[in-house]
């Protein structure tokens, strides 16, 4: 059955929010008409969505550790990675923006939270080659499936870590000198999507883009999402409803975009 109040929110969402035209801003002009808007094919998404396709029809039934609730594992002890792969994993329109989104902005580092069955862990390494991937999965099971479908993209630049975000997200953050591309994922609650927020604030920079995932989801979320738009730091936040996204644009006048996707 679906949810009254994330349909009504959809539904608002579509009623309010723009395409690329009327849109003033030339950043996000920019980012809309040659980024989000870019649907031309590219080889790229048939290597990763074979990937997709072998998982949906792998019978294998794994152990599952959700360690946060919300998760994109709904709390089932035992699961069948074609189901994982089916239900969990995000689908390809989503994945293959957050590809040029990461293609666009060419960052030196990426991390994300959430791995699942590593399919938009892919198309995030492949979208920024050079760049370092660190990618933290919760359940360990679920992170070996993650490894097999690395191992077979051959990917060598990709640093996935297992546990829980608390105990690892602040180490990968410490690491680094500067965030660039943030996609977070996997722990649906307010006060953890706030906590990760405010853990990469000390980090970020004019070119750090901070993405975050159903921001509609729940309440919760929505109010997440709601007081990391008001934060003083952010400047500029596109909102795609199924996604989010937060930049830190020195000397301009906060602005929200509420774009159809």
């Amino acid at each position: 059955m679906l949810n009254f109040r994330f349909v009504k929110d959809y539904l608002l969402h579509r009623l309010r929010a723009k395409n690329r035209h009327g849109l003033h801003s030339p950043f996000v002009y920019k980012l809309v008409d040659t980024v989000i808007y870019n649907y031309a094919d590219q080889k790229v998404y048939h290597e990763v969505e074979n990937i997709r396709q072998k998982l949906l029809v792998d019978n294998r039934v794994i152990s599952i550790t959700d360690l946060g609730a919300g998760s994109h594992l709904n709390n089932n002890r035992q699961k069948r990675v074609g189901d994982i792969a089916a239900n969990a994993l995000k689908q390809p329109k989503l994945a293959q923006l957050l590809y040029r989104l990461a293609a666009n902005f060419k960052p030196r580092n990426i991390i994300e939270l959430g791995t699942c069955l590593g399919i938009t862990t892919l198309y995030l390494q492949k979208a920024a080659p050079e760049a370092h991937v660190y990618t933290m999965e919760g359940c360990p099971q679920t992170a070996g499936v993650a490894q097999e479908t690395f191992a077979q993209a051959g990917l060598n630049s990709v640093e996935l870590i297992t546990g829980n975000f608390d105990d690892n997200l602040p180490g990968a953050i410490n690491s680094l000198d500067q965030l660039d591309f943030v996609f977070v994922d996997g722990n649906h609650q307010k006060d953890a999507t706030l906590k990760y927020f405010e853990w990469c604030l000390p980090k970020v920079h004019e070119d750090t883009v901070l993405i975050f995932d159903d921001i509609y989801w729940s309440e919760g979320m929505k109010e997440a999402w709601a007081q990391i738009k008001e934060h003083p730091h952010v400047t500029v936040t596109v909102d795609l409803f199924w996604i989010g996204l937060v930049f830190f644009k020195s000397g301009r006048v906060k602005e929200h975009f509420l774009i159809k996707y």
